[in-house]
């Protein structure tokens, strides 16, 4: 277990230190979800019950999806350059690497949540700080797992990326719309609540709403969590496999 954290943080340190040195590039990277929360949200103010509380969880999902997503894409980049390669010759924990590079994009996300729920304080969002602190810990359980599966995706993809930019280009925003994130379901056609039903980011996010809320316990928190586990469980099997085989 010591050399399992030491090698995280080692990898962590690694990943992190590029970011830490250009923070404007973060602040870009928050360009959509920041007009989302502005723009989009201000045409739900009073349209779905306590709109701030239903929105702003939903942009922290919609957020999550994408930073692990981008923690795959700088492993494509590193296995055409080789770098990669050279990595993996070292006595790193392979489950450490999965973990330091997703933590990474977890400590972004969580600074760039904070600042999204400050933002959305003046604006009539209510902070809830057992459900806030709650929520944060799950999205960062189901950005690990996604984290681990982007990396698997991204290996299996090499060279030319094709298969990483179709699933993340193609099916991603599909999948994010059929969660429910920017807009609700529940007025939608059958078949579009059914095909929501059996998206696992749904309950993700229904229970982002309920925690946000307030809503510690309750079915839609305990179907979040499960799928979070499950998926950071998947992601992380997968992805030791991929790296025990080689790259």
């Amino acid at each position: 277990m010591t050399t399992f954290l030491r090698d995280t943080v080692t990898v962590f340190r690694r990943e992190f230190t590029p970011a830490w040195r250009e923070p404007v590039g973060l602040m870009f990277e928050m360009g959509q979800p920041l007009l989302f929360l502005f723009l989009f949200g201000a045409l739900l103010d009073g349209a779905v019950g306590a709109s701030w509380q239903w929105f702003v969880p939903g942009i922290l999902v919609m957020m999550c999806l994408t930073g692990p997503m981008a923690a795959g894409y700088y492993v494509l980049m590193e296995l055409v350059g080789g770098s990669m390669e050279r990595m993996m010759v070292t006595p790193l924990n392979r489950t450490a690497m999965l973990v330091g590079r997703t933590m990474k994009e977890m400590a972004v996300l969580f600074a760039q949540a904070v600042l999204i729920i400050v933002l959305a304080l003046p604006l009539g969002f209510e902070l809830h700080w057992t459900g806030v602190v709650a929520g944060l810990a799950l999205l960062i359980v189901f950005g690990v797992g996604l984290g681990a599966l982007s990396f698997v995706l991204a290996v299996k993809s090499a060279p030319d990326g094709t298969l990483f930019y179709t699933v993340t280009q193609v099916l991603l925003f599909p999948m994010l719309l059929l969660s429910g994130v920017l807009l609700p379901l529940d007025s939608g056609p059958d078949w579009l609540r059914v095909a929501g039903g059996l998206n696992p980011i749904t309950y993700i996010v229904d229970a982002e709403r309920a925690l946000f809320s307030g809503q510690v316990l309750g079915l839609p928190v305990l179907y979040g969590a499960a799928t979070a586990v499950a998926v950071a469980a998947l992601g992380l099997f997968l992805g030791n496999r991929t790296l025990r085989r080689g790259v």
